[in-house]
């Protein structure tokens, strides 16, 4: 995305708000009208009931006064009612008044009680229903009615507004409406709201209508924004700083700074929460005890019970919300705070802090462990919750079981302790896991970077396989460590049967009678011991990933700096000097005893300019990073004065358009800008591209040339309006008199010779060997100009058009060295990377079938879900037969208490076992399925078209084999099994409270269809959100790879502030679909805890109110039991339903990128070429096309020629000819539309890719390099011996330098071979190619990177060992053509000479 695009995101977003301060005409909406029949009804059956009252009932009811003062208020509070709504029109309110919404809500209870008290009347006294009954009734749907309005809450009154800017609004029109969206509804919420997450009802309402866009979800709240948060975190810093005394802050005490209060509110909530959770657990014996004696206990004493259990229930399941809230919004807190430190500090990082650690693992640090670093908040209130959860427990175990408590505790304690080995071990798993994923998503970037050289050189199937390599291991990891959670599962499911049969045995071994209100008080404690026995494992498991996520962030962040100290800034009225270097002695290795520069001197005056001239490896880069402070100072001093502008040897360019590039955070100015463009020589290039200087530009400039983009870097320098411009080889084929007034000659570090041009050719000491070597290029180019232009090029329309060509092409530099996509971004107004493609709607049926087919056919399916059944049904028959077998009261057991317990045991175990297969069978499908998504992912990538890569930036590619494929090697599996699973345990619970009551089965299925219907009115929103949630977190790690590798030309030009803002904006755009999609989940939990809450309502007081006899005590207690956990349950099914969908998305995302469009195949049996193919080289191109896509026209049109064998052929032509197209053609990086080309009589398109491009050779421009070893850059195949490799370095002129090296061919390469300058890695590249000993070669423009002199020698090495095979070269000095055999000139895809 744009930076421009990022900031305006940015602006104001509050032009249009308080729509009902500006009314001219209203509509009655159907919740207002709904209000007014629904309140009328009210009033007449209060009216009526009355009546009724005086007539019937008045003589025969012992307190007439109160009741009839009763129903007069009734009367008068519905008519007060009605006068308000009237108000409310007159007032135009857009919502019901909170007095008014509770009014409703309160008379739905009293119409609810009452009408459940006349139910009770009527089924026991056998009567006839009578007017009164009738007028309950009418009353009872009227309250469900305004119920339903007063939780909605809008009056559904429409406006319409008379000001043009809002207007629109009314009339649909989506921009405007996601202007007043954009508005933060959580920051302005009340208190009700915020306790039944109603403010989120214009989002859900608005996401269920039609897919929501990034632009419609409302920002976040100010105290939830990225930049608030930074600045937070580094006050947290500052003052762990200062209080420690400290020059590095511990991470760890900053984040308990930081989070602190938020996360002390979340404790309350949560040990409320804990708390209240075992009355239920505590209430549930004596409320046995009244079943038992109900004949000789009141109602009133049966409804106080159940008033217990549901205010308990109540202040639980809102406490819950609160905190599993509060933990969500602070884990984002600390994610957005922590990923903007890790950003900044990327930009801050020195050059030795910055090769230790490759782009792979910082990334990781961002995406993967500031996750886990999240997660451990969610569990942080675990802590607080476990000892209040164990306390109470063993409190409530120990009233009904005295001493059989402390069985139970040592049980406890005893499966807990445990858990230590077993987390130890996890912990040392999921260091060895972190480390695997960092390798493996290390090599994954760097091949995706450089994915072009591989196809070039047929090295993907070599990498394909390293990558599988890699995989293997991280997989090896990944099974352990699920094998220990299998192991965990089993014995923390296992843990309440244990605890149950040990505690059980205990108090019969003590004697301590196990009454069925004893036993199923203690069963429902060991159902809600469950809960932190089995939170424990994954608490302390989660916090040992986040303690080494901790301590990697906290090394990462502890990392050496660019020094600031390094230079000394000097006002310009100071000095006439504008660089001064004094005594300088500069070091790239601090450890290293030969300093890179040593004894420099060097003073520029204003106005000056400077050339810095040196072989490759001399130090002429290293000179200019001393000068921007890039490098570690040992001794002297640097002086600067004014601004600089800074052109780096290897092209940074930024994705967005050209202008952005250009501007690089500076305002427009279309006089200055016309005149920058026309200066760099860009105007040309403009009028190629469709979109001008508004065309998108490629991930790392991929659409662009060589020449093209170092044009824009030096425009972008020219724009700045510096006073110091700081250029590292801008101009590779420059003429050598450019009007330098001073040269500094660089050998060993050492600056060897200083002074002006003619001064230095007298001196006869190293310089004129550099100068000879170019004046050998100005000869040519004068030759040229001065002939008649017969020799080697064929005559053309005429003279004029030859010189133009010719000489514009050299005289330009570094041009097309990539293929060139200007044509292709016509269709959509100049860009080239589209935005990320986002499904829409539900997760389509393919996508689980898919994932649960792709293993065996989906065979083990069946049995995990019969694993669970057996187990459900063994849970189930063991409760049963210990509520059924112990005794109430004074009864005798039906058998002997040691046989009850055998037979509880026996399906105790049974049903741990169950756990046991089911949680391994869930591993192992799991597990093998994402490591089959990954092969087909891996294998569909690699094997896709250098057209996808170069439309596609790598941060998508890498956010699926990272964040997505860790969701399904650790997540999807259970997510989906969970699904199963709750299903099976609420069809339990339901089963079991309905053999009790059956009228708890015909409440439930309307409920249960509340439940679906606000499942799906909640999904869509939920869905879109983290689907855009997912989409969003690519632009943050794309971004962040972009500023790492251009960190010193952002620091160069004093842009990091405005690149830490732009970062903030992608964090806010990322945090605010996340934030609302964790916010619809609890909108969705606390609506369905309200529904289990009425059921759970429903069966307390139908089984309070049945009359003795019809059921029995103890299974009416079971059936009590089960329903304390019903909301648990319920809101589980729906929870884990709606996760599974979310986690699903990552399936899809990695299915998207399975079935890419593929290459031709790498090897066709049938079509092999000979194995001396091919011998002499010829290659003959007949009537050729090619164009990128149907829709757009022939890059190359009808080329025909032919390259004859053992010849050198140079091809010339201006930027965009088709050039590199020709030469892509050739390796079929491209294929052609139409003709052919037939390579010693074998036609390339018959035979397989890594046929053809393995007996080809090509350098090519941007010298590529992997992380390794220098053997292992040059012989990655490992076909050659150590011989011929020394044999091809002395050659290339690097032998010498690696035998002064400790490991010879062992030596380091780090991430994109920086250690070696960018001669040295064209070199290597040469080398490359002189130990394939093709017949072909290729050369892009090979020596644009290189001196001179270093040219002039690859040169003739090229001439002295290819002197017998086919060299083509793209043309870049004249010289490197003037000797060629022939030369094919281009122009606008077509040959015009040859």
């Amino acid at each position: 995305m744009a930076l421009a695009q990022i900031y305006s995101r940015a602006a104001s977003r509050k032009e249009v708000r308080d729509v009902e301060k500006l009314p001219t005409d209203d509509r009655y909406g159907l919740s207002y009208r709904l209000s007014i029949i629904c309140s009328v009804l009210m009033v007449s059956t209060q009216a009526v009931s009355l009546l009724m009252f005086q007539r019937k009932m008045g003589s025969q009811c012992k307190s007439q006064v109160s009741v009839l003062s009763s129903r007069i208020m009734q009367v008068v509070s519905w008519s007060i009612t009605l006068a308000i709504l009237h108000k409310i029109q007159n007032k135009r309110h857009i919502k019901f008044p909170s007095i008014l919404r509770f009014w409703w809500t309160s008379s739905f209870l009293l119409s609810l009680a009452r009408a459940m008290v006349d139910a009770h009347y009527i089924i026991t006294n056998h009567v006839q229903l009578t007017v009164q009954e009738y007028a309950d009734i009418i009353s009872l749907l009227a309250s469900i009615c305004l119920l339903g309005l007063s939780i909605r809450g809008k009056t559904g009154i429409a406006f319409s507004i008379s000001d043009d800017i809002t207007e629109p609004l009314l009339n649909g029109n989506n921009e405007k409406l996601s202007e007043v969206k954009r508005d933060s509804p959580y920051g302005k919420a009340t208190l009700i709201q915020l306790v039944t997450f109603s403010w989120l009802n214009p989002l859900i309402e608005f996401g269920f209508r039609k897919p929501l866009d990034q632009d419609e979800v409302p920002d976040v709240d100010i105290k939830d924004s990225a930049g608030f948060l930074s600045k937070d975190f580094d006050q947290c810093l500052k003052y762990v700083k200062e209080r420690d005394g400290t020059e590095t802050p511990s991470i760890h005490k900053a984040i308990y700074n930081f989070a602190r209060k938020k996360a002390a509110i979340n404790a309350l909530f949560a040990i409320t929460s804990a708390g209240t959770s075992y009355v239920g657990p505590y209430l549930i014996s004596y409320f046995v005890d009244f079943l038992n004696e109900k004949k000789f206990r009141s109602l009133e004493s049966g409804y106080l019970l159940a008033l217990g259990f549901l205010g308990a229930k109540l202040v639980e399941t809102i406490t819950q919300s609160q905190w599993t809230f509060g933990a969500f919004q602070l884990g984002l807190r600390l994610r957005a705070a922590l990923i903007s430190q890790i950003y900044k500090k990327g930009l801050i990082l020195s050059s030795q802090s910055r090769q230790s650690r490759t782009s792979g693992e910082i990334i990781n640090c961002m995406s993967v462990d500031v996750q886990r670093i999240t997660d451990i908040i969610w569990y942080l209130n675990t802590i607080w919750m476990l000892p209040v959860q164990i306390s109470l427990a063993i409190y409530i175990l120990h009233m009904n079981l005295g001493m059989g408590a402390l069985v139970a505790l040592a049980a406890t304690l005893i499966v807990m302790a445990f858990n230590i080995p077993l987390t130890r071990i996890q912990k040392g798993y999921q260091t060895k896991i972190m480390e695997a994923k960092d390798d493996r998503m290390k090599t994954t970037s760097e091949v995706l970077r450089n994915m072009k050289i591989l196809k070039l050189q047929a090295w993907d199937s070599h990498y394909f396989q390293k990558l599988v390599s890699l995989r293997k291991t991280e997989q090896n990891w990944l099974w352990k460590s699920l094998k220990l959670t299998v192991l965990t599962a089993f014995i923390f499911w296992g843990s309440p049967t244990f605890i149950s049969v040990v505690t059980f045995g205990g108090c019969v071994w003590m004697g301590i009678p196990l009454t069925a209100g004893r036993v199923l008080s203690a069963l429902a404690t060991f159902r809600m011991l469950q809960d932190p026995i089995f939170s424990l494992p994954d608490l302390l498991n989660v916090m040992a990933q986040g303690k080494v996520s901790v301590d990697r962030i906290s090394s990462y962040l502890q990392e050496d700096e660019v020094k600031s100290d390094a230079i000394e800034f000097v006002p310009n009225d100071w000095t006439e000097l504008h660089v001064e270097i004094d005594g300088g002695k500069f070091s790239w290795d601090m450890e290293s005893r030969n300093p890179t520069l040593d004894h420099i001197q060097l003073k520029v005056k204003r106005g000056m300019k400077v050339a810095i001239c040196g072989t490759v490896g001399s130090g002429k880069s290293s000179l200019l990073s001393c000068i921007l402070g890039e490098m570690q100072k040992l001794s002297g001093t640097v002086k600067i004065s004014g601004s600089k502008a800074y052109v780096p040897q290897s092209p940074w360019i930024l994705s967005g358009n050209i202008r952005e590039n250009i501007l690089f955070g500076k305002p427009y100015e279309s006089g200055k800008y016309d005149r920058t463009i026309e200066a760099c020589a860009l105007i040309k290039d403009f009028e190629l591209f469709a979109a001008g200087d508004l065309t998108e530009i490629g991930e790392r400039g991929i659409n662009m040339s060589g020449g093209q983009k170092q044009r824009i870097q030096i425009a972008r320098a020219v724009y700045q309006d510096a006073d110091i411009y700081l250029l590292d080889d801008p101009f590779s084929a420059v003429d050598a008199h450019t009007g330098a007034q001073l040269f500094q000659v660089m050998q060993n570090g050492r600056v060897a010779q200083a002074g002006t041009f003619e001064e230095l050719l007298k001196q006869n000491i190293g310089f004129e060997v550099l100068v000879g070597a170019h004046s050998q290029a100005l000869e040519s180019v004068l030759t040229v100009e001065s002939s008649s232009r017969t020799s080697d090029y064929a005559a053309v329309e005429n003279e004029t058009q030859t010189e133009t060509i010719v000489n514009e092409e050299f005289l330009h530099t570094k041009q097309d060295s990539e293929h060139n996509l200007c044509v292709e971004i016509t269709e959509k107004e100049g860009r080239l990377v589209q935005d990320e493609e986002r499904e829409k709607g539900s997760i389509g049926k393919e996508v689980y079938m898919s994932y649960l087919t792709i293993v065996k056919g989906g065979a083990l399916v069946p049995i995990i879900l019969l694993a669970q059944s057996s187990f459900q049904v063994l849970q189930i028959a063991s409760n049963y037969w210990m509520a059924w077998a112990c005794p109430t009261g004074d009864d005798e057991p039906v058998a002997g208490m040691h046989f009850i317990l055998l037979v509880y045991t026996l399906l105790t175990v049974g049903s741990a076992f169950c756990v046991l297969l089911r949680a391994s069978l869930v591993t192992i499908a799991g597990l093998l399925t994402s490591e089959k998504l990954f092969s087909n992912m891996l294998n569909s990538i690699l094997r896709a078209p250098m057209v996808f890569f170069d439309s596609t930036p790598t941060g998508r590619i890498l956010n699926r084999a990272s964040t997505d494929q860790s969701v399904l090697d650790l997540e999807m599996a259970n997510s989906l099994g969970w699904c199963a699973f709750s299903i099976i345990q609420l069809l339990g619970t339901i089963a079991v409270m309905s053999q009790v009551a059956w009228e708890v089965l015909v409440i439930f299925i309307p409920v249960t269809a509340i439940c679906i219907w606000y499942q799906r009115y909640y999904i869509p929103t939920a869905r879109e959100s983290a689907r855009l949630a997912g989409i969003q977190r690519a632009p943050i790690l794309h971004h962040f790879a972009e500023s790492l590798s251009g960190a010193a030309t952002i620091r160069a030009f004093d842009q990091q502030e405005r690149f830490i803002n732009a970062n903030l904006c992608l964090i806010d755009n990322h945090s605010r679909p996340y934030f609302h999609n964790v916010s619809a989940m609890e909108w969705l939990s606390f609506r369905l805890n309200q529904l289990s809450y009425f059921v759970f309502a429903f069966s307390l007081v139908l089984l309070v109110t049945l009359p003795e006899g019809i059921i029995s005590p103890s299974i009416a207690g079971l059936a009590v039991t089960y329903g304390i956990n019903l909301n648990v349950l319920l809101e589980s099914v729906i929870w884990n339903i709606c996760n599974a969908e979310n986690k699903m998305i990552s399936v899809e995302r990695i299915l998207q990128y399975s079935n890419l469009a593929s290459e031709a195949p790498p090897v066709i049996e049938n079509c092999r070429p000979p194995a001396n193919w091919p011998d002499i080289g010829n290659i003959c191109f007949t009537n050729l096309q090619i164009r990128y896509a149907e829709h757009l026209p022939s890059v190359l049109r009808n080329i025909t020629c032919t390259f004859p064998g053992r010849k050198k052929v140079g091809v010339v032509g201006r930027t965009g000819s088709g050039k590199s197209t020709l030469i892509q053609a050739i390796f079929r990086i491209v294929e052609p539309r139409e003709g052919s080309i037939i390579i010693d009589n074998v036609d390339i398109s018959k035979i397989g890719l890594h046929d053809l491009r393995s007996r080809l050779s090509i350098i090519p421009q941007d010298p590529t390099m992997f992380e390794g070893t220098v053997r292992g850059n040059l012989d990655p195949l490992e076909q050659y011996s150590d011989a011929e490799i020394w044999e091809a370095l002395d050659k290339c002129q690097l032998g010498d330098i690696l035998r002064q090296k400790p490991d010879k061919l062992e030596s380091t390469v780090v991430e994109n071979g920086e250690n070696w300058s960018v001669g040295q890695r064209q070199l290597f590249c040469l080398g490359r190619a002189l130990l394939k000993k093709s017949t072909i070669l290729v050369l892009d423009e090979a020596t644009a990177s290189v001196d001179s002199a270093t040219d002039g020698v690859i040169q003739k090495i090229i001439s002295q060992e290819f002197k017998d095979r086919t060299v083509v070269t793209i043309a870049h000095r004249i010289h490197t053509v003037i000797d060629s055999d022939l030369v094919l000139v281009l122009s606008d895809g077509k040959n015009t000479s040859h």
